[in-house]
């Protein structure tokens, strides 16, 4: 059994934001509630977390989540890696330390901002009094695995920070942040009949640094997987809005929509 557990749907503001409240969406919608995203996938028992959001606290609190098998980071904004601290609480639970895997950029960035939190794969190190995570480069394109489930990041192009995706299983297409594809993206993903596409739509129309409503729908074409959830969005989605301008197949997420096949 596969299960995808979108544990937070909104962009980095959340939803309702400081700065612009609930901005077009229908606050008596609960949909439109939105805290950062982390998304969760379970394949055959291997529970996989995509990023940290600030939030995550809450989010493994009410999914009642005390295990992981692995962390894969997306990129290293904020609002999907600053939950990080977080995972000391599995430490605790498990007593053992966590695996997380990002590209080299990805990872410097980590080891820079939170090097108190990873531990020497050659010490014999204690983790229980803060997250014990041991850090694994990897590259686009270079399959790896975590259990057996095998996964392989992608190269995305136009944020305003290196980003990537990953393909899980051959199965999931876990997009991040980004403008455009890189060829070798587009390749990869082309391979799969991808059962689940995550795309961002971070606002509808377009932007210098994230897609579009529109540009989603033209990969969605062009990909043509089974299913598609349009994850990170900001005060300018609707749920409602959103929901009714795309086909049948494609779906906004929202806080704890669980998919299963």
């Amino acid at each position: 059994m596969t299960c995808a557990l979108f544990l937070g749907a909104g962009a980095s503001p959340g939803v309702p934001s400081l700065s612009n409240g609930w901005g077009a969406c229908n606050p008596d919608n609960p949909k439109n509630i939105r805290r950062r995203t982390s998304t969760l996938y379970e394949i055959n028992g291997v529970k996989i977390l995509i990023d940290t959001s600030p939030d995550l606290r809450m989010q493994l609190l009410d999914n009642r989540i005390t295990a992981l098998d692995g962390i894969c980071y997306t990129h290293a904004h904020s609002d999907h890696l600053y939950g990080i601290d977080e995972l000391r609480e599995i430490n605790r639970i498990t007593c053992r330390p966590l695996d997380i895997f990002a590209t080299d950029v990805t990872m410097r960035e980590i080891k820079k901002r939170f090097s108190y939190l990873l531990l020497d794969k050659k010490a014999d190190n204690f983790y229980l009094s803060r997250p014990g995570l041991l850090p694994h480069v990897v590259k686009p394109n270079r399959v790896f695995d975590i259990k057996g489930v095998k996964i392989m990041p992608l190269k995305l192009l136009g944020h305003n920070m290196p980003s990537f995706g990953y393909i899980i299983n051959d199965e999931i297409v876990h997009i991040a942040d980004f403008k455009r594809l890189s060829g070798s993206a587009k390749e990869r993903i082309a391979a799969v009949r991808a059962k689940l596409m995550v795309l961002p739509l971070t606002i509808v129309d377009k932007h210098r640094y994230h897609i579009g409503l529109e540009e989603a729908l033209r990969y969605i074409e062009q990909f043509a997987p089974e299913r598609v959830v349009l994850n990170h969005m900001a005060s300018e989605c609707d749920y409602d809005f959103v929901d009714a301008h795309t086909p049948e197949n494609v779906h906004p997420a929202y806080d704890n929509l669980r998919m299963e096949w």
